[in-house]
């Protein structure tokens, strides 16, 4: 253990803090973490924790959310700069005029959304649960879903549900297109292609399974194949291959790369803990009181 990990676990012990990581974070951040998971397993973890303090190494939406569940805690986002395109693409102000306009829709959004958006729906959802919480909205209801258009489309077909997408979409898995799925099938027949839902529908159908960066660690924990093509954030390789030591990983693309999910490293975390960095998250009150009623609902109708 090097010096600088060192003073991070003296730190955390010292200030009964918790480390939450993303699957998209540097490998670095992963190993130091308390819990590494996908948005889903993040939101749970920091519902329960018992922490005073909890760390946050991902992107703003998540710390905010961390936050809004865990009012009576401090939550520190470790890179302050760490913000989420897709989360921006949508204003509150859009979001009540999309609503104006079919007023007997029930608005569902995806995690990967800020506090206003979240304040202004009626469930929140992650990708690993968007299928089963649209299953249980009532049938006579359309559903409005921002801001992916992507998980909003595969939600449909899973679903048949009547919906409504915003035109927002994730810019890392907006870059994979069919060329890359079929040379993969060329350079890899033996393999199983692996997708997240946040890709466009038509590279979706050429893969083997459809699933969460979650679903995928557990997917290849209980499968009988050795070799894996991952078309998500070349982060959860290191997720994969840390669990799967004997299997063999291989990246869609060197190209699907997160720079703010990049942004983390042992030194933020260091200085978030200590206090001298990061950026203390904190929601207006009106807003994390309405924003957690989506997040609760998601929370309850995901068991």
């Amino acid at each position: 253990m090097s010096n600088l990990q060192q003073e991070i676990q003296a730190l955390k012990k010292s200030r009964n803090a918790v480390i939450l990581a993303h699957t998209y974070q540097p490998s670095e951040v992963q190993d130091i973490a308390d819990y590494v998971g996908d948005s889903y397993g993040l939101s749970v973890e920091a519902n329960r924790t018992g922490a005073d303090l909890i760390v946050f190494c991902g992107v703003q939406f998540m710390a905010e959310t961390a936050s809004i569940l865990n009012p009576a805690r401090k939550v520190i986002l470790a890179e302050p700069d760490a913000g989420c395109p897709m989360a921006d693409m949508i204003e509150a102000d859009e979001l009540r005029k999309l609503k104006s306009q079919y007023p007997d829709h029930l608005v569902m959004c995806y995690v990967n959304s800020t506090a206003e958006i979240k304040a202004e729906s009626d469930v929140c959802c992650t990708s690993s649960n968007a299928v089963k919480i649209a299953g249980k909205l009532p049938e006579e209801r359309g559903i409005i879903f921002v801001p992916d258009k992507h998980l909003g489309s595969f939600v449909q077909e899973k679903t048949g549900r009547k919906m409504v997408f915003w035109d927002g979409f994730c810019p890392i898995h907006q870059k994979i297109n069919p060329d890359m799925i079929n040379r993969a099938r060329t350079d890899y027949p033996d393999a199983v292609l692996l997708i997240h839902p946040e890709a466009p529908a038509e590279c979706r159908k050429l893969c083997d399974h459809v699933l969460s960066t979650g679903e995928m660690c557990s997917f290849v924990k209980t499968s009988d194949h050795n070799q894996y093509v991952i078309a998500t954030e070349k982060g959860l390789l290191h997720t994969l291959k840390k669990q799967n030591p004997e299997k063999q990983f291989i990246a869609l693309s060197d190209n699907l790369i997160c720079p703010n999910m990049k942004k983390g490293s042992l030194l933020s975390v260091k200085k978030a803990l200590e206090g001298s960095g990061g950026e203390v998250i904190s929601v207006p009150a009106d807003i994390a009181q309405r924003a957690s009623f989506s997040l609760k609902n998601m929370l309850e109708m995901s068991r």
